[in-house]
């Protein structure tokens, strides 16, 4: 008989590639987590990880228990889903992990409307950069994650994942009110090409917005300063720093003295954002409510 933990755990190591974070992810020590891979290979009788320089990976027994632990898994969380509806015990807590935008224009409404429906949740809320969220679901360490999809991001028909789409919206272009296309309309990419850039970190899914952006207008953008806070980036760009593209609901309440905003010429670069589960979990009477009011929030 295979215990479903032990299952939690392969995933856990196949998910980040070695022994040491995969146990720390799951508030486990390293030597617990190989207890446990070796206690999983002694029921199913087969080696399922190899261990290397570089990290673990998978045998191919190991893939194969790895595509039936997520359909597993994802069950489970849809029993405990049905048995907490059975219960109708609608009062517990929910954590919901997302980035500082995302908190502001879709969690904290959505908190708001939850007070007046379904007063027995309580939210908890983690401030958390749009690619870190995911993983803080697939860990347990969440429940929910407002995320912004990213270059490496798991795709939305996962199958350890339920998404659902929130919002997209445009990144705008932020230039000194000395810049030469300060009087424009819009504002070509191709045209800042020369220019020094402000910006997310390289990881931050919106730095793969601005860089995949600037590749499609033929250049590769030359970066000086660097910031995951776009209050940071519009005061460097009034500054004389650089240019910058900016989503566009980070920009509310940002003092934009020094600068201009303007949209892109042509298809402009979109940050879309999406909430994700557990798949099997969607169903919870507890997270079901978190998702539709955050659906609710969402602006059209």
């Amino acid at each position: 008989m295979i215990e479903a933990r032990r299952l939690h755990i392969l995933r856990a190591v196949a998910d980040h590639r070695t022994v040491t974070a995969a146990a720390a992810a799951l508030h486990l020590t390293p030597s617990a987590v190989s207890q446990q891979l070796t206690a999983l290979e002694q029921e199913t009788g087969h080696r399922l990880v190899e261990r290397g320089a570089k990290g673990v990976r998978l045998t191919p027994a190991g893939e194969i228990l790895l595509g039936h632990t997520h359909a597993v898994l994802a069950r489970l969380e849809r029993a405990e889903a049905e048995l907490a509806a059975y219960d109708a015990g609608r009062a517990g807590t929910v954590t919901v992990a997302a980035f500082a935008t995302g908190i502001a224009l879709v969690v904290a409404p959505a908190l708001a409307r939850l007070g007046g429906t379904a007063p027995g949740i309580r939210i908890r809320v983690q401030d958390a950069e749009g690619d870190a969220s995911v993983p803080m679901v697939l860990d347990r360490q969440v429940d929910v994650a407002v995320a912004v999809e990213y270059r490496g991001a798991p795709a939305a028909d996962d199958p350890r994942l339920t998404h659902l789409a929130l919002y997209a919206e445009p990144f705008d272009a932020v230039v000194p009110v000395t810049h030469r296309l300060a009087g424009a309309d819009e504002v070509p990419l191709a045209e800042l090409a020369k220019d020094p850039w402000i910006g997310p970190y390289p990881g931050n899914p919106c730095h793969d917005v601005v860089v995949l952006a600037c590749e499609s207008a033929g250049f590769q953008p030359r970066p000086e300063h660097f910031s995951d806070d776009f209050r940071a980036v519009v005061a460097l760009a009034a500054a004389g720093a650089g240019v910058a593209l900016v989503p566009r609901t980070a920009l509310r309440g940002t003092d934009l003295t020094g600068v201009v905003v303007r949209p892109v010429d042509g298809v402009a670069p979109t940050r879309r954002v999406f909430a994700a589960v557990r798949r099997g979990a969607a169903g919870h009477p507890l997270i079901r409510p978190v998702l539709d009011a955050l659906e609710a929030a969402a602006p059209r």
